[in-house]
């Protein structure tokens, strides 16, 4: 970017040279009596110029600088599909087809012109399908706004194109091998084929709308949420889905290179548990999400502890930083150094428990991920306390241990020195904040879906997301809300006084 900016300030000047070299040509010669030798050389000038003016114009042509002057900078790109695109290595060959009186197929078809440009390896054709119907059939699209990429003798049709569904699209057909992540059923999980959710704007007793952290009781009654959203997210990555039951089966497959656990409710059996440990041990990888209320069977816990970690059955408040004005919804604003938590910001994680971290068997390595403030302490938890309103609160004891707490973290290894392939287990003390009605919120969707990514071992991949529709609005912690009400009411009038 920069060395095109250089490029376009030198194009500037030799053309202001020219400019100006052009203004005292004509004097020049006019003044001076005219001699064959004057003629040449002013013809020989005249050569120069124009060589001159041609070969800046070729070398601002191909290296041309975009400036987008609207407000809501319509015509940029977004910077995660531009890396995309910067970092082919492979031809890929997109065709847009858009409408020439549409307007936001207008915006589209600059910002792929401005892709095109991005790269070498991409090449771009735009089509009108009303002008040319019989090229719109052929490549099976029957809409506008719709592009077909095509690469290594593969075709893919996006449709409802913008540049982060072409970038999607591009790193999907590009996929060398598949990846197919299972999410785990049977005992009680967020379904994966849900996509209901609510706002949780609404506030009643000082916590939030319809989450139970694990009971059943809720002071307003939502439908059932799951974690479709993030399913969705997963599925426009190109990774492959499907739900397995290790209650039924008895093992798990270990075609699924990644197996999610999104708040069982209900204790693992012995053989389950046991499953779940001969999966770890062929190489595999687990992101497993344990909401409070969640009880874990002896085999469960002995399979956690030879990874680095115990589970505490009690809950994380945190009165200095949340989300919102709940108490509850731990708010996290700092990371440990990790792949998984590079460039993360603002998160939360609503009804969490602590994780223990312990010392964990040879050959396997614990790595914390993100903790919870230092204002952070535990309270004890009982099913439908979290909704029994003030009174039940108050009748918590608050325990003397103070924070910070580890919410979660990554471990890595083999259990045994025979093993060809290394497992990848992350442990969250907490799976609302992947469901449906947290997932899009803040940088929620972003962790997750670099904790999936970390376990398919594509943590070095561009890290780009289908965009989830959300209320529009302003969340703040509550430091953040205690400065605003203070600079308003406090510190605003008195200056003016």
């Amino acid at each position: 970017m920069i060395g095109k900016i250089f490029w376009y300030g030198g194009w500037l000047i030799a053309v202001l040279i020219l400019f100006s070299a052009g203004l005292k040509l004509p004097e020049l010669i006019l003044r001076r009596r005219k001699t064959w030798s004057r003629v040449c050389r002013g013809f020989g000038g005249l050569i120069i110029v124009v060589a001159v003016a041609v070969l800046t114009s070729a070398a601002l042509t191909r290296h041309d600088k975009h400036f987008d002057l609207t407000r809501e900078r319509l015509f940029t790109p977004d910077p995660k599909a531009l890396e995309v695109i910067e970092s082919l290595i492979r031809p890929v060959r997109l065709t847009y087809f858009s409408r020439a009186d549409d307007p936001e197929g207008i915006r589209t078809q600059r910002i792929v012109e401005l892709l095109g440009q991005q790269s070498k390896f991409l090449d771009i054709a735009i089509i009108d399908p009303g002008i040319n119907p019989r090229l719109a059939r052929s490549a099976g699209v029957q809409s506008y706004n719709a592009a077909l990429l095509e690469a290594d003798g593969r075709r893919l049709v996006v449709k409802g194109a913008d540049e982060t569904n072409i970038a999607l699209g591009i790193q999907r057909i590009l996929r060398e091998e598949r990846v197919e992540i299972c999410f785990l059923e049977g005992h009680g999980e967020y379904p994966s084929d849900n996509y209901e959710f609510h706002t949780h704007v609404e506030k009643l007793g000082g916590h939030a709308m319809g989450h139970t952290h694990g009971s059943e009781e809720a002071v307003v009654q939502t439908i059932s949420h799951g974690v479709g959203r993030f399913r969705r997210s997963l599925e426009s990555l190109g990774y492959d889905i499907r739900v397995i039951l290790p209650a039924v089966d008895g093992k798990i497959d270990t075609r699924c290179q990644v197996i999610i656990d999104a708040g069982p409710r209900s204790t693992y059996s012995a053989i389950e548990s046991a499953a779940l440990v001969s999966y770890l041990e062929s190489g595999g990888s687990a992101l497993l999400m344990y909401d409070l209320g969640f009880l874990l069977g002896a085999e469960h816990i002995q399979l956690l502890e030879h990874l680095g970690l115990r589970l505490d059955k009690r809950m994380i408040v945190d009165p200095g930083l949340h989300y919102a004005a709940d108490e509850e919804m731990v708010a996290v604003t700092a990371y440990e150094n990790h792949r998984i938590t590079e460039r993360m910001s603002f998160s939360f994680y609503p009804g969490v428990r602590p994780l223990e971290r312990i010392i964990p068997v040879e050959g396997i390595t614990i790595t914390p991920l993100f903790y919870s403030s230092k204002t952070s302490y535990l309270q004890e938890f009982r099913d439908g306390m979290a909704f029994n309103g003030l009174e039940a609160l108050a009748k918590q004891e608050r325990l003397a241990e103070s924070g910070p707490y580890l919410l979660a973290a990554a471990s890595s290894g083999s259990f045994s020195s025979t093993s060809t392939r290394e497992f990848r287990v992350i442990v969250v003390g907490d799976a609302d904040f992947a469901s449906n009605s947290f997932y899009p919120y803040m940088s929620n969707n972003r962790i997750a879906i670099a904790m999936v990514q970390w376990l398919a071992r594509e943590e070095g991949r561009t890290l780009v997301s289908k965009r989830i529709p959300v209320p529009k609005a302003v969340n703040l912690v509550n430091q953040q809300r205690l400065a605003l009400i203070l600079w308003h009411v406090v510190a605003l009038p008195c200056s003016i006084a």
